[in-house]
């Protein structure tokens, strides 16, 4: 058995990044381990710690960078996200083909630190729809809002960073292409 892909999935906030992943992501074809990131924000409604999240005090998780056991880390509208190492490691050596879904900045960090990573960036199809997106999720202040529409304007300059970009203007179609993509690189 031979060690698995590393996939990263990345694009603005509110794109549906995780509606897209729900559509593939159990795929038996694809073989795909999801990486559970870390964070420091507090959990939605419906997350749960060690699902969605490994939701840690904010000084677990410096302590995570200090000893070198993320992959990569961001901090984005006071919080701190991040991908475990050792985590990662221990899935793809299993074969598993291993799914990070991440925000631009760590997406970078990433590619950087492994470049035969499958790079994957979702774009919404346009930022009027990304912020009515953003918008009905009824879950951050204006202030939270206005602060992620102008960083995704910021990332949307980073697209040729990613190996292949895909539009989710529907959720499904941009499910099949992103399948599609994965298994052309593990076949």
């Amino acid at each position: 058995m031979g060690k698995g892909l590393l996939i990263v999935i990345s694009g603005p906030s509110g794109v549906g990044k995780g509606t897209v992943r729900d559509l593939f992501v159990n795929d038996p074809e694809l073989n795909i381990a999801y990486s559970i990131s870390m964070t420091t924000r507090k959990p939605r409604a419906n997350e749960r710690n060690g699902v969605d999240y490994f939701f840690v005090s904010e000084e677990e998780f410096l302590k995570a960078i200090a000893n070198n056991e993320l992959l990569e880390y961001a901090k984005f509208v006071g919080n701190y996200y991040g991908t475990p190492r050792a985590y990662v490691d221990k899935l793809r050596n299993e074969g598993k083909n291993v799914l990070l879904e991440i925000e631009v900045q760590g997406a970078q960090q990433v590619v950087e630190k492994c470049p035969q990573a499958l790079s994957i960036f979702i774009i919404p199809p346009s930022l009027e729809e990304l912020e009515h997106r953003i918008r009905s999720r009824k879950s951050e202040p204006e202030a939270i809002i206005q602060e992620r529409l102008q960083k995704a304007i910021k990332e949307m300059d980073l697209i040729s960073h990613y190996k292949y970009v895909v539009c989710n203007e529907d959720a499904q179609l941009a499910s099949d292409l992103i399948s599609i993509i994965i298994k052309r690189h593990i076949n």
